[in-house]
């Protein structure tokens, strides 16, 4: 993807004690790929905030960092990164996992196809294991993940496969940039928290139709060692999805309407 013929793009990284794990190479790729890329050191305690300067100085023009006093969390670290992208003029922000479990051209498919369909405001990486695809997923972390992917759907009366991939990309909307003004209550569960703002909207106006949100099965995702995740986190995220099906009326035994079918890649790498 060329910046001068594109929509201006800023991809967001939060990074919390990452310096074992975050590959400046992929940081690069992510960047030639996407156009921008915003580092947010969320507090980190060892050297991940030396290795993101040296980073950011070896190509200043396409990558920059945001660095938070202290450790907030991942929701509290994507928030500031979106918001300061869209502040920086970008008119397409996403963010993706320091880890990179989604590679770098994955993400930049996600682009692609928002990019390439006016009517699609919010574009969401989905991993699902189809013949053809090498999505790489423990089996405990699977059929969990199922569970909750099946909880956070009721929740948000929408049926998204998959909530937690971590790999969205989003539209400048007024809709987005009002789902990003309070921080998130739930830290584990945010994806689910951000949805629903979106789709929901606030008192100061409606959210977005459903027709406006596509999940694209990823064709690569390989699950990488280091989860943060905890078992008590996990908990306090079912807690959190709970409360936000609660906060929306959920009636029990409503069917979510369907989101929109996957659009195809539209253009070859």
């Amino acid at each position: 993807m060329t910046p001068g013929h594109l929509p201006r793009t800023v991809i967001v990284v939060p990074c919390f004690n990452e310096a074992a794990r975050l590959s400046p190479d992929r940081v690069d790729e992510l960047a030639e790929l996407c156009g921008s890329v915003l580092l947010v050191d969320d507090g980190s305690t060892d050297a991940t905030a030396s290795m993101l300067a040296a980073i950011s100085a070896a190509a200043p023009a396409t990558t920059s960092v945001e660095r938070l006093a202290v450790n907030e969390g991942k929701a509290a670290a994507v928030r500031h990164g979106l918001n300061v992208a869209l502040e920086s003029g970008a008119t397409i922000v996403g963010y993706c996992d320091a880890d990179f479990a989604t590679p770098p051209e994955e993400v930049a498919r996600l682009v692609d196809v928002l990019e390439g369909n006016p009517s699609v405001d919010v574009v969401i990486g989905s991993r699902v294991a189809l013949l053809g695809t090498d999505v790489r997923r423990g089996p405990a972390r699977h059929y969990l993940g199922r569970v909750f992917a099946t909880l956070a759907s009721a929740a948000l009366g929408m049926a998204v496969y998959d909530t937690q991939c971590g790999a969205k990309v989003f539209r400048d909307t007024q809709a987005l940039r009002r789902a990003l003004r309070k921080p998130f209550r739930s830290g584990w569960a945010f994806d689910v928290e951000l949805l629903a703002r979106l789709h929901r909207g606030d008192a100061a106006g409606t959210g977005l139709d459903i027709d406006r949100f596509v999940e694209v099965p990823l064709r690569r995702w390989h699950d990488v060692n280091g989860s943060k995740l905890t078992p008590g986190a996990a908990a306090k995220a079912v807690v959190d999805v709970v409360r936000i099906a609660r906060q929306r009326g959920l009636v029990n035994g409503r069917r979510p309407p369907r989101s929109r079918a996957a659009i195809p890649h539209r253009r070859s790498r």
